[in-house]
């Protein structure tokens, strides 16, 4: 529990109800994007098409960004790569930085040192869009969540564009969505700690479990930078809590904003809950039964709550209760996050390569009833992994490590099961494979980030689908129990 937020109410101030209040005219500003990755990229070619003069820095040389380097020099924007020079900021207005980039760098603090505003990629966004914003966070399950309420609000009619963190970089995606559009946007802790005006007409907070401890001194800090997302909001905005995780529901005493409370263990009033085996809404005043939870698209209990936080923004918004219903019917599994794979010889195979952190893991554990050989591992966040003892002693018979965090990993847990330790991913599918019995599943759920052996959590999943995929055609072809009838 996080203590010292009781009297941090923040006054009302007049709000534009999630759309930027003043459109800022970039032409001829002279701006620094510091990180070139997705969203750095995205945020130089906004700039460029609102007649902004830009410099883009990177600590990375040219050959290993993915960034038409011809093209952007000859548009007239200065490119410093393989570092940031000390004249990097020199006659600069504004610095936009990246969500990779973190805020106490040598180049942000030397930016604020010279009095510069320096803001993220998504206040960027926001504050060229006349669109109306509906955002996610929490540490977990907020791209499963953006996806279904983005496919949600897709039914009020409006162009809806999906954006942030789960994709598609939101300043890429603004110059699309009219003014009376949506953008539904996932939002990170990241994020978060380089906004200023930004205003979701429409806020979600999921839960709040440790996660970057590697990047924020505390906890409390990590969490501070979740609860940002709803700092600017008014009493004409929404704010969509998961109460049943006691630091949101703290945090929800706090806020300006219209609360809607989300629960799958207790009736609340104003939100969405789980009565009976039947989601439930009471979100504008009225009490309606949405649909019953065994027809839900996504499997385990985490994505109940999920469901109950998209269908309650999307109805606030106002969202018609059928549409709601029958999207969430619908709704499938995102690639990367328990995405089913294949099932062969009676095993499952699950990749879940986004699960970067304990309580992710802990999600995915607790989603099936069959026994698991669980393949783990990469570069560890600074995790407390004993804390997935109980789940892994009940429900893993075989663990596969890989990469860095794996010794780590094996001492924190080896009372709870055996162990296999591979050098790479396609060796740990095999071992996985051979350890495993018809009726059990083979999870890729890493509790750690990807980055000492792939490019990122999507390659690492993609990597896992392509040698599971090769297995069962392998099989397939020496007379095993081949695929037909058995892709999921």
């Amino acid at each position: 529990m996080i203590t010292g937020w009781a009297d941090e109410k923040r006054s009302a101030s007049p709000k534009q109800g999630g759309a930027a209040a003043v459109a800022d005219d970039w032409t001829g500003r002279r701006v620094v994007v510091v990180g070139l990755a997705r969203s750095g990229r995205a945020a130089v070619e906004l700039l460029l098409s609102e007649g902004a003069r830009v410099t883009a820095t990177d600590a990375k040389p040219a050959e290993e960004l993915a960034i038409p380097v011809d093209e952007w020099t000859s548009a007239g924007v200065r490119l410093e790569l393989g570092g940031h020079p000390a004249g990097v900021l020199h006659g600069a207005e504004t610095v936009v930085l990246s969500p990779g980039v973190p805020s106490d760098a040598p180049v942000v603090a030397d930016a604020l040192s010279r009095g510069l505003p320096v803001i993220g990629e998504l206040e960027l966004a926001y504050r060229l869009s006349s669109a109306t914003w509906l955002a996610v966070t929490g540490t977990n399950g907020k791209t499963t969540t953006t996806a279904l309420l983005g496919e949600l609000m897709s039914r009020s009619g409006r162009r809806t564009a999906v954006a942030g963190n789960i994709g598609a970089a939101a300043s890429g995606e603004i110059t699309r969505v009219p003014e009376d559009g949506y953008v539904v946007a996932e939002v990170s802790s990241f994020q978060l700690d380089t906004i200023d005006t930004f205003e979701p007409r429409a806020a979600l907070l999921l839960n709040i479990t440790e996660d970057h401890m590697d990047r924020y001194d505390s906890f409390r800090a990590y969490a501070e930078s979740k609860r940002r997302i709803f700092e600017n909001q008014g009493p004409r905005d929404y704010a969509v809590l998961n109460i049943d995780d006691p630091l949101v529901a703290e945090i929800s005493r706090l806020l300006e904003a219209t609360v809607v409370p989300v629960s799958t263990k207790t009736e609340v009033e104003g939100g969405v809950f789980v009565r009976d085996g039947h989601m439930i809404s009471r979100v504008r005043d009225s009490e309606r039964t949405v649909i019953p939870v065994e027809k839900l698209g996504l499997p385990g209990p985490h994505n109940l709550a999920n469901a109950s936080a998209a269908a309650a923004a999307a109805i606030a918004m106002g969202v018609d209760v059928e549409a709601v219903a029958d999207v969430l019917a619908g709704f499938r599994s995102l690639q990367h996050r328990m995405e089913p794979v294949a099932e062969s010889g009676g095993v499952l195979y699950v990749n879940d390569s986004k699960a970067t952190n304990v309580e992710s893991v802990i999600c995915a554990l607790s989603t099936y009833d069959r026994p698991i050989v669980w393949i783990a591992g990469g570069r560890d966040k600074d995790a407390d992994f004993g804390a997935l003892a109980g789940l892994v002693s009940e429900r893993v018979k075989v663990a596969v490590l890989i990469g860095e965090a794996a010794p780590k990993i094996e001492r924190a847990l080896r009372e709870s099961t055996s162990f296999e330790r591979s050098g790479s991913l396609e060796s740990a599918v095999e071992k996985a494979a051979a350890a495993a019995a018809p009726g059990d599943v083979v999870l890729l759920s890493p509790a750690c980030a990807s980055f000492d052996m792939f490019r990122d959590y999507e390659d690492r999943g993609d990597r896992f689908r392509e040698a599971v995929r090769a297995r069962v055609s392998a099989r397939a072809g020496a007379g095993g129990s081949g695929p037909a009838g058995e892709g999921v």
